[in-house]
């Protein structure tokens, strides 16, 4: 196990200008030029396309469906708390027809902004569990495969008691998995300030469903664990169904395309690629530049990935 590092505590900042800047950036991506070079990367390993998801906040949902559907990418949508309270159901049953049509999934990012599964306070796990009730309203409108939710502990905040937040957190999560469950939704946690992998591995080992997972989010890894890509895989490796690639430079959450900060993503697809199952993916880019970056970056691994899929098939007969 790598050791916890000792430099200043990195940036983390979770304000909903993070995905407000995303969508309205990403208007450059309908322009011909661009729409011409994502086509290209998209359409041209259409067969792995059911692994790849692109962020979009839920609230340019409507506006972005077209470009959605034209430039052949699956949507991870974003919610935020406010979003929940005021949702257009006859528009997202418009979005499921719309990219089920085009064989295009959809995935989910809950609202975590002021929420914690495994608060102490009586008040804010009740509005948590309101607000994820309300995500998974929003995930069995669309069919969603997979809701993303961030799981609320920080050793800082506990005073180094994780027994506080877990103990908590086993009662929260078992109505909300039952619920998932009924329309074949996946719920994944994501690593958000975990230093080590034992607080989610503790979790999910003891709630023990397949109807939940683990998102690892390998910009958060970077920032806050001192733990090596190796011991995360071995100890969280058979929990992951979903991950979230984006890049950084070890102060700060910036999202930058793939192969733009320190992280060594050649490391994670190794880890990736040994995983008894493919997961599914998020790039969460938040600027059409990083957007086509990344898209261009992952490529080659997602190439791997199709012909370790064929292999498997033909030993299947």
């Amino acid at each position: 196990m790598g050791t916890i590092r000792k430099h200043n505590l990195p940036v983390f900042n979770p304000a909903p200008e993070t995905f407000i800047d995303a969508g309205d950036i990403l208007t450059t991506l309908v322009r011909p030029p661009a729409i011409k070079d994502v086509d290209v990367i998209a359409r041209g390993h259409s067969t792995m396309h059911k692994l790849l998801h692109i962020h979009l906040p839920l609230r340019l949902l409507r506006k972005r469906l077209r470009w959605l559907i034209n430039n052949r990418l699956q949507p991870e949508i974003a919610c935020q708390g406010n979003d929940l309270d005021k949702i257009d159901y006859h528009l997202l049953h418009t979005v499921r027809e719309e990219l089920a049509q085009n064989q295009l999934q959809i995935t989910i990012h809950a609202p975590f902004i002021d929420l914690n599964p495994g608060a102490q306070d009586f008040a804010i796990e009740s509005n948590t569990r309101q607000q994820f009730n309300q995500t998974l309203d929003v995930a069995e409108a669309l069919q969603a495969k997979l809701v993303v939710f961030h799981p609320g502990y920080d050793r800082w905040r506990y005073d180094h008691q994780p027994g506080l937040w877990h103990d908590k957190s086993l009662a929260f999560w078992p109505p909300l998995i039952e619920r998932a469950e009924r329309f074949n939704c996946l719920m994944c946690l994501e690593n958000i300030f975990e230093e080590v992998p034992e607080t989610l591995s503790k979790l999910l080992d003891e709630l023990d469903s397949p109807w939940l997972g683990h998102c690892f989010d390998v910009g958060h890894w970077n920032l806050f664990s001192g733990t090596s890509l190796k011991d995360w895989f071995d100890r969280l490796g058979h929990h992951t169904r979903h991950i979230h690639l984006h890049d950084n430079r070890g102060n700060a959450d910036e999202h930058l395309a793939i192969g733009q900060g320190n992280i060594n993503f050649e490391s994670l697809y190794h880890h990736i690629y040994a995983l008894e199952s493919s997961p599914t993916m998020t790039l969460e880019a938040h600027t059409a530049r990083n957007l086509k970056k990344s898209l261009s970056a992952i490529q080659p691994f997602l190439d791997r990935l199709s012909h370790k899929k064929r292999a498997t098939d033909r030993s299947l007969f």
